[in-house]
């Protein structure tokens, strides 16, 4: 691992009135040790775990729009402000890396155009054509396969685009880069294919505090493995 520790600087310069510290979570944040290569940020919509894989693409140096150090564009409301209040322990530091947001995915597959029309060599980082000339998830998986080699990767939600197979292909991809010791994976995810993840460690933010969690004992493994059990009684549920 790279990124050992995530910490507030001082707690007592948050206004716990604005967002994001009105997040239970970011509020109560003071540190986070990572002790896996592969951690994933598990939790409902608004629990607060984009918000701090956002905050640790800011501190690590990354454009929080998606992209690395030095894909500099902007794109509407990309900064952090709670990113501004962490520090890190690195062992040792790294610089590479990526920050995928799936959202803003797109504005980075034009950003990436844009500099092919400068030096004409943008594209060979991802495959050697535009992203906006693939799907949506042969544009990730290019980026995946092409793009990513050593450092810290940030992912958020990176399901968003892929379907259960194209999901089993990344998980390849996670095993054979972490497995060399030359990469670490901090991934906000509600896919149970990629969190169940061998030997990797599982944070919820579904209560106050971050919490470790089970793969078995998430709402993500539960509901989807009593949905495909028994669809046919949530069906009666939820259309009564």
């Amino acid at each position: 691992m790279f990124l050992r520790t995530i910490s507030v600087r001082d707690s007592k310069e948050v206004d716990n009135s604005t967002y994001p510290f009105t997040i239970p979570v970011i509020r109560n944040f003071r540190e986070l040790e990572l002790t896996s290569n592969v951690t994933f940020f598990v939790g409902e919509n608004g629990s607060g775990k984009s918000t701090l894989l956002e905050a640790i693409a800011h501190q690590a140096g990354f454009n929080t729009a998606g992209g690395s150090r030095n894909n500099l564009y902007d794109v509407h409301r990309s900064s952090s402000v709670f990113g501004e209040h962490l520090r890190f322990s690195w062992m040792p530091k790294v610089t590479e890396g990526f920050f995928l947001r799936s959202e803003t995915f797109y504005d980075f597959a034009s950003h990436i155009d844009e500099l092919q029309k400068i030096d004409g060599k943008a594209y060979d980082a991802y495959g050697g054509r535009s992203l906006h000339e693939r799907s949506h998830g042969e544009s990730f998986l290019a980026l995946f396969n092409n793009r990513f080699r050593n450092g810290l990767y940030l992912l958020d939600e990176p399901e968003a685009a892929l379907s259960p197979l194209r999901q089993l292909s990344l998980l390849k991809i996670i095993h054979d880069m972490e497995s060399s010791g030359k990469a670490q994976f901090i991934i906000a995810t509600h896919s149970p294919i990629l969190m169940g993840y061998p030997n990797s460690r599982i944070l919820d933010f579904d209560s106050d505090r971050i919490a470790e969690i089970d793969y078995e004992d998430t709402d993500h493994y539960n509901i989807t493995k009593d949905f495909l059990n028994a669809r046919e009684r949530y069906f009666r549920e939820l259309f009564r």
